[in-house]
Protein backbone atom coordinates (compact mmCIF):
# COMPACT_ATOMS: atom_id res chain seq x y z
CA UNK A 1 0.00 0.00 0.00
CA UNK A 2 1.34 3.44 -0.95
CA UNK A 3 2.26 5.98 1.77
CA UNK A 4 0.12 9.06 2.24
CA UNK A 5 3.24 11.25 1.78
CA UNK A 6 6.47 11.10 -0.18
CA UNK A 7 9.30 10.04 2.11
CA UNK A 8 12.88 11.07 1.43
CA UNK A 9 14.92 8.49 -0.44
CA UNK A 10 17.04 7.54 2.56
CA UNK A 11 17.40 4.47 4.73
CA UNK A 12 15.66 6.20 7.64
CA UNK A 13 12.94 7.57 5.36
CA UNK A 14 12.19 4.04 4.12
CA UNK A 15 12.13 2.65 7.67
CA UNK A 16 9.79 5.34 8.98
CA UNK A 17 7.58 4.97 5.91
CA UNK A 18 7.21 1.25 6.68
CA UNK A 19 6.48 1.94 10.35
CA UNK A 20 3.80 4.47 9.33
CA UNK A 21 2.18 1.81 7.12
CA UNK A 22 2.14 -0.66 10.03
CA UNK A 23 0.57 1.96 12.32
CA UNK A 24 -2.05 2.79 9.67
CA UNK A 25 -2.80 -0.94 9.34
CA UNK A 26 -3.66 -1.06 13.05
CA UNK A 27 -0.89 -3.40 14.18
CA UNK A 28 -0.87 -3.87 17.95
CA UNK A 29 2.90 -3.26 18.22
CA UNK A 30 3.67 -0.63 20.87
CA UNK A 31 7.36 -0.03 20.11
CA UNK A 32 9.07 0.25 16.73
CA UNK A 33 12.79 0.77 16.19
CA UNK A 34 14.51 2.48 13.26
CA UNK A 35 18.15 3.43 12.84
CA UNK A 36 20.25 6.01 11.06
CA UNK A 37 23.92 5.11 11.04
CA UNK A 38 26.94 7.15 10.08
CA UNK A 39 27.19 9.46 13.10
CA UNK A 40 30.55 7.98 14.07
CA UNK A 41 32.18 11.02 12.46
CA UNK A 42 35.82 10.93 13.45
CA UNK A 43 36.78 12.84 10.27
CA UNK A 44 35.22 15.49 8.03
CA UNK A 45 32.46 16.22 10.52
CA UNK A 46 32.15 19.99 10.56
CA UNK A 47 30.88 22.80 8.41
CA UNK A 48 27.59 23.58 6.74
CA UNK A 49 28.11 20.76 4.23
CA UNK A 50 29.98 18.33 6.47
CA UNK A 51 28.94 14.76 7.25
CA UNK A 52 27.21 15.70 10.49
CA UNK A 53 25.07 18.41 8.84
CA UNK A 54 24.10 15.98 6.05
CA UNK A 55 23.06 13.34 8.59
CA UNK A 56 20.94 15.83 10.53
CA UNK A 57 19.29 16.90 7.27
CA UNK A 58 18.41 13.26 6.49
CA UNK A 59 17.11 12.80 10.02
CA UNK A 60 14.92 15.91 10.01
CA UNK A 61 13.48 15.22 6.54
CA UNK A 62 12.52 11.65 7.49
CA UNK A 63 10.92 12.67 10.82
CA UNK A 64 9.03 15.51 9.13
CA UNK A 65 7.59 13.10 6.52
CA UNK A 66 6.73 10.56 9.23
CA UNK A 67 4.69 13.08 11.25
CA UNK A 68 3.04 14.44 8.12
CA UNK A 69 1.99 10.86 7.30
CA UNK A 70 0.78 10.22 10.86
CA UNK A 71 -1.21 13.48 10.78
CA UNK A 72 -2.94 12.53 7.55
CA UNK A 73 -3.75 9.13 9.05
CA UNK A 74 -5.16 10.71 12.19
CA UNK A 75 -2.56 8.89 14.30
CA UNK A 76 -0.13 11.67 15.27
CA UNK A 77 -1.63 11.93 18.77
CA UNK A 78 -0.94 8.24 19.34
CA UNK A 79 2.78 8.20 18.40
CA UNK A 80 5.70 9.39 20.48
CA UNK A 81 9.12 9.26 18.83
CA UNK A 82 12.33 9.17 20.82
CA UNK A 83 15.75 9.63 19.23
CA UNK A 84 18.95 8.69 21.05
CA UNK A 85 22.56 7.71 20.46
CA UNK A 86 24.68 5.22 22.31
CA UNK A 87 27.53 7.73 22.50
CA UNK A 88 28.16 11.46 22.56
CA UNK A 89 31.08 13.36 21.06
CA UNK A 90 34.18 14.96 22.55
CA UNK A 91 34.30 18.75 22.75
CA UNK A 92 37.70 19.19 21.10
CA UNK A 93 38.14 18.56 17.38
CA UNK A 94 40.68 15.88 16.48
CA UNK A 95 43.40 16.18 13.80
CA UNK A 96 41.05 14.72 11.13
CA UNK A 97 38.43 17.46 11.37
CA UNK A 98 36.03 15.37 13.45
CA UNK A 99 35.40 14.47 17.06
CA UNK A 100 35.96 11.27 18.96
CA UNK A 101 33.53 9.36 21.19
CA UNK A 102 32.47 11.22 24.29
CA UNK A 103 29.67 11.56 26.81
CA UNK A 104 26.41 13.48 27.23
CA UNK A 105 24.64 12.55 24.00
CA UNK A 106 21.38 14.38 23.26
CA UNK A 107 17.94 12.77 23.17
CA UNK A 108 15.04 14.16 21.17
CA UNK A 109 11.35 13.44 21.74
CA UNK A 110 8.69 14.20 19.11
CA UNK A 111 4.93 14.22 19.25
CA UNK A 112 2.07 16.41 20.47
CA UNK A 113 2.13 14.72 23.89
CA UNK A 114 5.68 15.87 24.59
CA UNK A 115 6.35 18.86 26.82
CA UNK A 116 7.95 21.37 24.44
CA UNK A 117 11.36 22.86 24.97
CA UNK A 118 14.64 21.77 26.45
CA UNK A 119 14.52 19.65 29.61
CA UNK A 120 17.86 20.69 31.04
CA UNK A 121 20.56 23.32 30.73
CA UNK A 122 23.17 22.62 28.07
CA UNK A 123 26.29 21.04 29.54
CA UNK A 124 29.13 23.51 30.05
CA UNK A 125 31.74 23.64 27.30
CA UNK A 126 34.27 24.92 29.85
CA UNK A 127 33.69 22.63 32.84
CA UNK A 128 34.73 19.29 31.34
CA UNK A 129 35.58 15.94 32.82
CA UNK A 130 38.65 14.55 31.08
CA UNK A 131 37.74 16.44 27.89
CA UNK A 132 34.12 15.24 27.98
CA UNK A 133 30.89 17.07 28.69
CA UNK A 134 29.27 16.36 32.05
CA UNK A 135 25.73 15.17 31.48
CA UNK A 136 23.01 16.99 33.40
CA UNK A 137 20.13 14.47 33.08
CA UNK A 138 20.51 10.69 33.37
CA UNK A 139 18.96 9.16 30.23
CA UNK A 140 17.19 6.61 32.42
CA UNK A 141 15.07 9.45 33.85
CA UNK A 142 13.87 10.22 30.30
CA UNK A 143 13.13 6.53 29.70
CA UNK A 144 11.26 6.41 33.03
CA UNK A 145 9.17 9.43 31.98
CA UNK A 146 8.24 7.79 28.68
CA UNK A 147 7.54 4.38 30.22
CA UNK A 148 5.50 5.61 33.18
CA UNK A 149 3.75 8.72 31.87
CA UNK A 150 3.17 7.68 28.25
CA UNK A 151 3.14 3.88 28.16
CA UNK A 152 1.70 3.53 31.70
CA UNK A 153 4.30 0.86 32.52
CA UNK A 154 6.38 0.23 35.63
CA UNK A 155 9.84 1.43 34.59
CA UNK A 156 11.75 -0.29 37.41
CA UNK A 157 11.73 -3.69 35.71
CA UNK A 158 12.92 -2.32 32.38
CA UNK A 159 15.53 -0.01 33.89
CA UNK A 160 16.55 -2.44 36.66
CA UNK A 161 16.06 0.22 39.30
CA UNK A 162 14.01 3.25 40.28
CA UNK A 163 14.62 6.54 38.49
CA UNK A 164 12.62 9.72 38.94
CA UNK A 165 10.59 10.18 35.77
CA UNK A 166 11.70 13.23 33.82
CA UNK A 167 8.76 15.56 33.05
CA UNK A 168 8.77 14.89 29.30
CA UNK A 169 5.08 14.04 28.82
CA UNK A 170 2.29 16.62 29.14
CA UNK A 171 -0.06 15.93 32.03
CA UNK A 172 -3.69 15.40 30.98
Amino acid sequence: ERSLVDYPNSELGQQLGMIAKMIRAGMKTRVYYATLGGFDTHAGQGGQYGRHANLLTQFSAAVRAFYEDLGRQGNADRVLTMSFSEFGRRVAQNASGGTDHGTAAPMFLFGPMVNPGVLNPHPSMNNLEGGDLKYTVDFRRVYAGVLEDWMKADSSGVLEGRYKAAPVIKKA
